[in-house]
């Protein structure tokens, strides 16, 4: 009576668990429980995306600027109304 009590309780230990992480993984590293929900993930990934986007975007100037080094070069700034704002836009024009 006791075994089959205490396997009870193990199996719903273990099933609430189960219910309560969004995410099991087994790795190399051993095993990890991400309890954050899909749409919490799904942030992440999309802030991961901008951050890599800002350093291309940043690594790219730099070179260009490097590479126009020396040349007869402006900045013009667009600056353009929108129904949620004003919206500039700067690029680099070189002649």
């Amino acid at each position: 009576m006791k075994l089959a009590l205490s396997t009870i309780a193990v199996g719903l230990l273990l099933g609430s668990a189960g219910v309560s992480a969004q995410s099991v993984n087994i790795g190399p590293g051993g095993i990890s429980v991400d309890p954050r929900t899909q749409r919490e993930r799904a942030i992440d990934r999309e802030i991961r995306r901008e951050e890599r986007w800002r350093e291309r975007e940043r690594y790219e100037r730099r070179r260009d600027w490097r590479a126009e080094r020396g040349r007869d070069c402006r900045t013009i700034t667009e600056t353009r109304e929108t129904p949620r704002g004003e919206v500039r836009r700067t690029t680099r024009v070189c002649d």
